[in-house]
């Protein structure tokens, strides 16, 4: 009599930086990882705080089942949406007053564009510059120069009246006033996530419609498809990975992620320079 266990599919969601991709690149490895636990029957979804219109093609390449993006906010699954909550237009537009009176450098996260004021486009690479001076992304043939601004200006749209836009989350790089001062001011609808890059200091995050986080997004994925939640793993390393890795019957952090996601976490990984998701897909088993 066989004693090999019959087939269990599981649904593997994945952040993208810092996870899936190291500065914008995917090591062949966690392509080829995602494609070959495809093959086989289980699903991988990408589970991101970028906007659609921030996931470069070549991080979509191989193939994904679905794509939770803007944190939560927005659905999309077999060409279909299942949710895109954006900001109410009354409360858009006092976000957008309040960052105006902190002379912030802010963008406005639409699903498929990216707002922003004439000229932030400039206090972007000012700001980002110092902190990626040097560096390179990628190994050997595959090492590039780093472009940090490259994925987020290539869709932007422009404007000196920002008020009236429909947006999902803003990601702010600067600030006159801690973000944490500016979130008291607008109350409770609102919340915020530090920058993942911690160099650009307390005026810096991401802000979004309170009850808004990944393991939301997750969660429509999981009543659409069926999903057992035991049979749901996920992996991130940043402080909006923090609901969807404690929410996940397997929850991954990255090695190098923030004490609060490390002590939710079930186990480690290595970070993509290593080939982290490429390493906990097999070691779950999940690469045959």
């Amino acid at each position: 009599m066989s004693s090999q266990q019959p087939f269990r599919p599981r649904a593997v969601f994945l952040d993208i930086d810092g996870t899936y991709a190291d500065h914008g690149l995917v090591p062949e490895e966690h392509v080829e990882a995602v494609q070959l636990a495809r093959s086989i029957g289980h699903q991988v979804f990408l589970c991101t705080g970028r906007p659609l219109a921030m996931i470069a093609d070549r991080i979509l390449e191989p193939g994904f089942d679905g794509v939770v993006s803007g944190a939560g906010a927005r659905v999309d699954v077999g060409g279909e949406v299942l949710r895109d909550t954006r900001f109410e237009q009354g409360l858009a537009d006092r976000v957008i007053e309040a960052l105006d009176a902190h002379h912030a450098a802010y963008i406005l996260e639409a699903p498929h564009a990216l707002h922003g004021r004439h000229g932030v486009d400039q206090r972007l690479r000012d700001v980002l510059a110092p902190i990626f001076a040097g560096r390179e992304r990628g190994h050997g043939r595959h090492s590039a120069t780093v472009d940090p601004a490259a994925d987020i200006l290539g869709p932007m749209q422009y404007a000196d009246d920002l008020r009236g836009t429909s947006f999902a989350k803003v990601s702010c790089f600067a600030s006159d006033t801690p973000l944490t001062r500016v979130i008291a001011e607008l109350g409770p609808e609102v919340g915020l996530v530090p920058s993942s890059l911690s160099a650009l200091g307390d005026g810096a995050g991401e802000i979004f419609v309170a009850g808004t986080h990944k393991a939301v997004g997750i969660r429509v994925v999981q009543d659409h498809l069926g999903l057992a939640r035991e049979d749901i793993i996920a992996i991130g390393d940043g402080a909006n990975d923090l609901e969807m890795v404690e929410y996940a019957g397997i929850g991954i952090a990255v090695e190098g992620a923030a004490p609060d996601l490390v002590a939710v976490s079930d186990r480690m990984t290595a970070r993509p320079a290593e080939h982290g998701v490429a390493r906990a897909l097999a070691e779950l088993g999940l690469l045959g």
